[in-house]
């Protein structure tokens, strides 16, 4: 196949994938439903990237972003839906839409004003899509990781005015929602414990809000940070000629404390790629 740098090669590449006759089987049976998880994948291997500076794999994380997106518009195709030029009209139709200060004669003096401006839009949008599509929180994607969806959920509703007053408020309800999972804890209620820790994680998601924090972004931080100590655990006991199962508790906490004391002790390198 010929190349280009336009996106009709990859247009073409996937259509030839998902032919009946002399496609990819694999392609061939792939639906909306059975790619949905890698879109989703794809997305966080682009944010990764991202967070390690790497750009020339978050070129090819792009692609494979892209990829995805021509998939599923390629499916909708073979089903007489919409295309892929339909999927970039849309877009190009809604920056336009959503950005009248650019596009238009509407003008802002400030970023909060066009911040308000594109919740109106948007509210107008959903209205736009007919009954049952016009709540404030209708159009967060379910689909979305849970500590993320409930950061956009409050941040919907807060701008309504639903939302607590300050962090230390929200900080209360935390100690409150700690002591009813205990209580279900000490009760051996695993049901109601569940649903405590669901509400327990609900009100960090607020928290992290309140505090202009990303909480997938800081729980990322934290899986990296716990990665590095235990892979100093492993680093330490292998050189006694040991496995962390042949080790115990107290040996691996007090390695652990001493990952903690190099990690302070040692300046944090550059992220990778810059």
């Amino acid at each position: 196949m010929t190349e280009t740098t336009d996106i009709s090669r990859l247009i073409a590449i996937m259509a030839r994938l998902r032919d009946p006759q002399n496609g990819c089987p694999w392609d061939q049976q792939q639906t909306f439903a059975t790619i949905a998880p890698y879109t989703v994948e794809e997305a966080y291997e682009v944010a990764d990237a991202i967070e390690r500076n790497d750009l020339n794999d978050l070129q090819d994380e792009l692609g494979d972003l892209l990829l995805q997106v021509v998939f599923h518009s390629r499916i909708a195709q073979e089903q007489g839906e919409f295309e892929f030029q339909d999927v970039i009209n849309s877009i190009c139709n809604k920056m336009i839409r959503r950005h009248p200060h650019v596009f238009g004669e509407a003008s802002f003096e400030a970023v909060a004003a066009q911040s308000l401006a594109w919740e109106e839009i948007k509210a107008a949008e959903r209205v736009a899509k007919g009954p049952g599509r016009s709540g404030v929180l209708d159009d967060v994607p379910s689909g979305l990781p849970g500590m993320l969806r409930a950061v956009k959920l409050t941040k919907r509703a807060a701008r309504v005015g639903f939302d607590w007053p300050d962090t230390l408020t929200v900080l209360d309800k935390l100690q409150e929602e700690i002591a009813e999972l205990q209580v279900e804890i000490a009760a051996g209620d695993r049901e109601k414990a569940r649903e405590e820790l669901g509400d327990l994680l609900f009100v960090c998601a607020n928290l992290a809000r309140k505090l202009e924090v990303d909480p997938e972004d800081a729980l990322r931080a934290a899986n990296a940070k716990f990665t590095r100590r235990f892979r100093f655990i492993e680093a330490a006991l292998s050189a006694q000629g040991l496995r962390p199962e042949q080790s115990n508790l107290a040996d691996m906490d007090a390695l652990w404390d001493e990952a903690k004391r190099v990690e302070k002790a040692t300046p944090t390198p550059p992220p990778t790629g810059s």
